[in-house]
């Protein structure tokens, strides 16, 4: 029941998800968000302060290679049995499933009277990535008979890492010259729960021996498979009966710098090439986290072959026979032992990169917009975007063309059409509406998608609410 009650808190709190590219909310110069995707970002306000919790919620999952409708569609020719197999066979194994969250607890920012604007803040972030194992998952769907005999099984396909942690902030924005603006933002992350399965080795295998003492043998050849974790041992460690209060308790103060620590840091840039051009680019969360508290590794390593159970049949029909589960069972322990150790180890962070181009054109209410930060900015901006996100295999990317207008001086809106690893197809809008002094906006990717949400491989919503001052 404790186990549970963990997995619930834990799912609680992903439950704010967002994908890592907010193609949406960067470059728009409106919103204090573009400053955590570009913290060299031009921006048209002064002073902006987040509502606690409201100021960005995202909303979104994505998977590569399959989804719900491939396995649950309404067929009277195609069973589900075939159904699953087809898409096993479709699959590879660099296909993945991931889930992103960043939402903000806290978020301020003001501009002092050296024309730098500063600002800071609080977020939550869950990032968790898992790539498909096809082959083992060929192997529990199908056994291993038929085609799987002879075939070796790795257990390198088997890659999945996710945490979640908090992110203490501050970071400044100064245009240097005519033509350059330059930002950066320095980063304290305190880990909440941590977990990775990226280095694992060994291979299992059945082979046909028609002349050993069976007719097969299967063997587990130099295993090296572990689970690193952080921040969950403590967790398991509460008494049984505990509560989510019980729970939250502990993961609040890991928000305060009580989990494992570490360090980052965001760079960024804007450069005018003339008075319509505009190129910008981004490194955000190069950093590390050392785990050194609450840490364990689950490791199993070692090698077996069975090649078959010697059966004994006892000489007295009222004796019980041999406990051949329990001995096979001791027999695999003894040879492929599970260790849980403590070491410590240090994660990097999912390093994200962005780069812009920007053509605007039309400034209806440059009068109005540019007061704030004395650079050319448009009522029309259409340009391409380019972001990369590092992951345990390789860097997964994704391209957008956007156009982005202020339809009036309240009322801004973005269409971008992006493609990457979830579909070629993904449309989305955002709206953002200002005030005197209050902020709205919302946005949505993969809108196709909502015509069939089965058929969807990535969904995502995003708004946020805050408080944001420009001087006349």
């Amino acid at each position: 029941m404790k186990k549970c009650v963990i997995l619930l808190c834990l799912c609680v709190l992903s439950s704010f998800l967002t994908a890592q590219n907010k193609q949406l909310l960067y470059g728009v110069d409106g919103l204090p968000q573009t400053l955590m995707l570009n913290p060299g970002s031009n921006i048209t306000f002064n002073k902006h302060i987040g509502i606690p919790f409201f100021s960005q919620i995202h909303v979104n999952f994505g998977s590569t290679g399959i989804n719900a409708f491939d396995i649950f569609e309404d067929s009277q020719v195609v069973s589900i049995n075939q159904r699953i197999l087809n898409v096993l066979n479709r699959i590879s194994t660099n296909d993945f499933v991931e889930v992103n969250q960043q939402f903000e607890i806290l978020s301020f920012g003001w501009q002092n009277n050296k024309n730098y604007y500063f600002s800071g803040g609080l977020y939550q972030e869950v990032d968790a990535i898992s790539y498909l194992p096809k082959n083992f998952a060929l192997l529990g769907y199908q056994g291993n008979a038929g085609s799987n005999i002879g075939k070796p099984f790795s257990f390198n396909e088997i890659k999945a890492q996710g945490e979640a942690v908090a992110v203490w902030h501050f970071g400044v924005n100064k245009k240097v010259s005519k033509d350059l603006r330059l930002g950066g933002r320095f980063k304290i992350y305190s880990s909440l729960v941590d977990f990775r399965s990226t280095d694992n080795k060994g291979t299992f295998i059945t082979e046909e021996t028609p002349n050993g003492p069976n007719f097969y043998k299967h063997s587990l050849l130099n295993a090296n498979v572990k689970i690193q974790t952080s921040g969950y041992s403590e967790l398991d460690d509460l008494p049984e009966g505990s509560t989510p209060k019980d729970v939250f308790g502990v993961l609040a103060g890991r928000y305060f710098f009580g989990g494992n620590l570490g360090l980052g840091v965001d760079l960024g840039l804007t450069y005018t090439l003339n008075d319509a051009w505009s190129l910008s680019a981004s490194v955000l969360d190069l950093g590390f986290i050392s785990h050194t508290k609450n840490v364990e590794t689950y490791r199993a390593s070692g090698s077996y072959e069975l090649d078959g159970i010697e059966l004994e049949f006892p000489e007295n029909n009222n004796d019980p026979a041999p406990p051949y589960y329990q001995q096979l069972s001791d027999a695999i322990e003894a040879a492929v032992p599970i260790d849980t150790l403590t070491t410590n180890y240090t994660t990097l962070r999912p390093v994200k990169l962005n780069a812009g181009l920007n053509y605007g054109f039309s400034n209806t209410y440059r009068a109005c917009n540019c007061y704030a930060t004395g650079d050319e900015l448009y009522d029309n901006n259409v340009g391409l975007q380019l972001y990369a996100v590092k992951r345990p295999r390789a860097f997964s990317g994704a391209a957008t063309l956007y156009y982005d207008k202020r339809i009036t001086n309240g009322l801004r809106g973005k269409l971008t059409y992006t493609i990457d690893a979830f579909s070629y197809t993904n449309i989305g809008a955002l709206i953002a509406v200002t005030g005197k002094t209050f902020n709205f906006y919302i946005a949505a990717d993969n809108l196709l998608s909502y015509r069939n949400l089965a058929k969807a491989n990535a969904l995502s919503l995003q708004l946020g609410f805050q408080f944001i001052i420009t001087k006349k």
